[in-house]
């Protein structure tokens, strides 16, 4: 989907943030120029692979077809979706993102653990534009 924001497959599937070399402050997305923090000067930033795991910090679904710039077929029904917020456990950051096919809002507790997993945003004949999902752990892939 955006290239540097995840990388590896299958158990080795990971986001890539970036963390500031001179406060620790760790951003995801990535930043490349400058530390985001307001009170560092700092503009030398290292990648650094994110947490698997967290806990679900809020959640919610999508019941609408999103307008462009979201790919979708109109002439298909709409499936909604759940979107999740998970605090990352080591880096307490909080990243958004959909959950795997099959995982619905009935699904999904406040603090409940998750872990990133490939996911498919889009696909035709010729390309598979992979993102990220997050899997309840303990759900079989």
């Amino acid at each position: 989907m955006v290239t540097g924001w995840f990388t590896g497959e299958g158990d080795d599937f990971r986001l890539l943030g970036t963390r500031c070399s001179a406060c620790a402050s760790v951003f995801f997305p990535r930043e490349d120029a400058f530390c985001r923090n307001p009170g560092c000067p700092g503009v030398d930033l290292e990648e650094v692979p994110l947490s698997k795991r967290g806990r679900v910090w809020s959640y919610t679904d999508s019941r609408y077809r999103p307008p462009s710039p979201y790919v979708s077929e109109p002439e298909l029904d709409w499936q909604p979706y759940a979107l999740i917020a998970v605090e990352l456990s080591l880096e307490r950051l909080v990243v958004l993102g959909q959950t795997v096919p099959g995982v619905g809002v009935a699904d999904l507790a406040v603090g409940m653990e998750v872990e990133v997993v490939p996911g498919v945003l889009n696909e035709d004949a010729e390309t598979t534009w992979t993102t990220w999902h997050w899997r309840p752990t303990g759900v079989p892939a």
